[in-house]
């Protein structure tokens, strides 16, 4: 057990797991490839440390907070809810779903969803598109139609193909970020930190949360594009067109509209919350709202009745390692057949994972702090090392937000 990372549920296995994916991954694309096969290792600090991150994310010396106060539990008259509305979109609908002037701070809302009953609210929220789910035991989730068909890895492969696949080591690849929050950001920082240039691309009017920017876009270039816009959306064509991977990290199918390109024999990864089939499919969702639904909340009680939660956003680290290493496991298939192929992770997926691991415990032990040389600083910001402890820091520290060109950066030398 990970000292670390200590739940009823055995969320360290989880974190292991995940990460130790990315290494057998690494080592079965090496072995290709003709390098050394190098099975990287991770300690148990480094992982809680990693898995933990915005627990230990210091700017100017200050941690930040993270969660807005419109995010978290709330009573209703039969149950409980969590919202999340950590970016003010969300907020504001989640406000107007249910009649509160944007005024309302947070003690305004408990009122209010005190009066509603938490099937009521959860649609509501639904319609308006923000963010709020009703706390379900395990059993309802298992049983209900997402639960159920909620898989947390698929991979499926493309009749497209590349001509001549190319022997190269991941510094080779040209990866495009369009993921936002955590899991995604996860993955494409894990391609990076193993050598693939790295293009995050981000609407330019939904700008990232400041410190969540900071602590996942280190080792990667970071621009803005409005697709809505033809010259945009014709650069961004043209970026993918000459990408290897395409990570996305909206709602499945959100991007259709931009009738963005499918490259033969591209890597084309996804990041969901509640998978691609089921009717909860297109809904929104974050960690924090998948661990209420699955039940995981309630598994994490401190009382047996007020819902918990993880030490951490598992789903998301562990999800985003998980499509890291599914992402490398394609690239490998790629230099055998040439053909592209479609991966997908989701949050839901991964909670029924941790859900279906033996080991759980009846009470809830002590947890350790990572020692303080899982953390590095730099400047005015403090973030946790990678998880891998081959490597003392990531390649460089996020850069500015959307600062960088849209256009390939000129990569040269072992990085490219």
């Amino acid at each position: 057990m990970n000292p670390y990372l200590v739940a009823r549920l055995p969320v360290g296995q989880l974190a292991e797991d995940a990460v130790r994916d990315v290494s057998r991954a690494l080592g079965e694309y090496n072995a290709v490839v003709g390098a050394r096969p190098k099975h990287l290792q991770a300690s148990a600090e480094r992982i809680a440390a990693a898995f933990r991150s915005e627990q230990f994310f210091q700017w100017q010396g200050k941690p930040v907070s993270a969660f807005a106060p419109h995010s978290g539990f709330f009573r209703t008259v039969d149950g409980w809810v969590r919202t999340h509305a950590n970016y003010p979109h969300h907020r504001g609908r989640l406000l107007t779903a249910l009649g509160l002037p944007d005024r309302a701070d947070r003690d305004s809302l408990a009122r209010e969803l005190r009066r509603r009953e938490s099937a009521e609210i959860e649609s509501a929220a639904v319609d308006a598109g923000a963010i709020a789910v009703q706390v379900r035991p395990e059993s309802v989730w298992r049983t209900s139609p997402q639960g159920s068909v909620a898989a947390d890895v698929q991979s499926r492969r493309r009749d497209d193909q590349l001509r001549a696949p190319s022997l190269n080591g991941l510094a080779g690849l040209r990866v495009v970020d369009m993921t936002r929050v955590i899991a995604g950001p996860v993955c494409t920082r894990t391609l990076a930190l193993l050598g693939a240039t790295v293009l995050r691309i981000d609407p330019p009017h939904m700008p990232e949360i400041g410190w969540q920017h900071l602590d996942t876009g280190q080792g990667k270039f970071s621009t803005v594009a409005d697709l809505r816009t033809h010259a945009d959306r014709h650069a961004v064509a043209e970026i993918i067109s000459a990408a290897d991977v395409l990570v996305t990290g909206y709602r499945p199918g959100s991007l259709a509209v931009f009738d963005l390109p499918c490259v033969p024999g591209m890597v084309r990864a996804e990041i969901s919350a509640w998978g691609w089939h089921g009717p909860w499919r297109m809904r929104r969702g974050f960690d924090s709202i998948v661990q209420a639904a699955s039940g995981i909340s309630l598994i994490e009680s401190a009382d047996g009745a007020t819902p918990g939660a993880l030490p951490a956003q598992a789903l998301d680290h562990a999800s985003g390692y998980f499509l890291a290493a599914e992402i490398i496991r394609a690239l490998t298939q790629r230099l055998e057949d040439g053909h592209g192929r479609d991966v997908m992770v989701s949050l839901a997926g991964t909670a029924n994972r941790l859900l279906d691991l033996p080991g759980r415990q009846t009470e809830r032990g002590f947890q350790a702090a990572p020692p303080q040389s899982t953390t590095i600083a730099h400047g005015d910001c403090v973030y946790a090392r990678p998880v891998f402890t081959e490597f003392s820091d990531y390649r460089w520290p996020a850069r500015p937000w959307g600062k960088d060109a849209l256009s390939w950066p000129a990569v040269t030398g072992p990085e490219r």
